[in-house]
């Protein structure tokens, strides 16, 4: 057989494959989706549903989307994301493994947590490994393979980061194209912050300098022409690791970028608190799984700080 007949097979093989898996918030059809059960709070007969809470939207939702961070800070496998996915699947819109951590999985591993995600309705994300990927040469074969590779396990989303690289935006958008090639979401990462990504001291990052709001809002309206869904909004620079938070970055960001494209990166409960006492419960945040239910706390508004408690409402059906 010839090995362009090989290729073509195979690649449709892949495919075929990936489609056929569970669901993800982006639009794939469930097959193996477990049917979540109301959460006692939305329960009116029978459990707590006669006290006042927020309402959310079912999943798939285009606002209010939760993302968690999968093992990184801490190391945790399918056993765990079981019991997170069970208890606060209907919460969680999408998991991310930071960074290259999904690399030193096993396979079997990696591909077991995906498929527990998709098996509860979430969206499973890479971190931002693509900056590791420009780094080599011969980098269009190398980011081809790190694609298919990518949805043949199961990963639905790509993000794409540059904060330690100068990358030009046309090229920023090729690699965008390139994703959505494969049948994946790009999903780019944008900051103010030259070296973010790396949890490096305020100092050095302010020596490094950071760049004006405008280049975001710049990119994001280019990306979103170009079909990205949501772009994540990296914190560092912003509330992360600096000396005070550059509230005025995030607004001006909001004021030209619609909110349902955006996602904040807000892995500390100050920050998300300031995030849902700012913008309501539909606004889009990152934090980490062990803070998911500090944050529906908040969205649903029975819990909160000083300055949200019994102040998050909403007027809604």
């Amino acid at each position: 057989m010839l090995p362009s007949l090989i290729r073509s097979r195979t690649h449709l093989a892949s495919t075929i494959a990936s489609r056929s898996r569970c669901a993800t918030a982006f639009g794939r059809p469930l097959s193996t989706k477990v049917s979540p059960s109301p959460t006692l709070l939305q329960d009116k007969e029978n459990g707590f549903g006669f006290i006042r809470s927020n309402p959310r939207d079912p999943k798939p939702r285009k606002h209010g989307v939760t993302e968690i961070r999968g093992p990184y800070y801490s190391a945790y496998g399918r056993r765990h994301l079981e019991d997170v996915l069970e208890t606060m699947g209907s919460h969680i819109d999408g998991l991310k493994f930071a960074g290259g951590s999904f690399s030193l999985f096993p396979e079997k591993a990696l591909r077991e947590m995906i498929d527990i995600a998709h098996k509860h309705g979430v969206y499973v994300s890479t971190g931002g490994f693509m900056e590791h990927l420009l780094t080599h040469p011969e980098v269009m074969t190398v980011v081809d393979r790190y694609l298919q590779k990518c949805k043949d396990v199961g990963f639905d989303v790509v993000e794409l980061s540059s904060g330690f690289l100068s990358f030009p935006p046309d090229d920023w958008l090729r690699l965008v194209e390139r994703v959505h090639s494969y049948g994946l979401k790009a999903k780019p990462e944008l900051g103010i912050q030259f070296g973010a990504g790396g949890d490096t001291a305020a100092s050095d990052l302010e020596t490094a300098g950071s760049s004006d709001p405008s280049k975001v809002v710049h990119l994001g309206k280019r990306f979103i022409d170009a079909g990205v869904e949501r772009m994540m909004i990296e914190s560092e620079g912003i509330t992360e690791n600096v000396k005070s938070w550059r509230t005025d970055v995030i607004q001006s960001i909001l004021k030209d970028l619609p909110l349902e494209k955006v996602m904040f990166e807000a892995a500390d409960p100050a920050v998300f608190n300031w995030y849902i006492r700012e913008f309501g419960i539909d606004v889009n945040l990152f934090v980490d799984h062990s803070q998911i239910v500090q944050l529906t706390c908040l969205r649903s508004g029975i819990w909160g700080m000083a300055d949200t408690f019994g102040k998050v409402v909403s007027y809604r059906e």
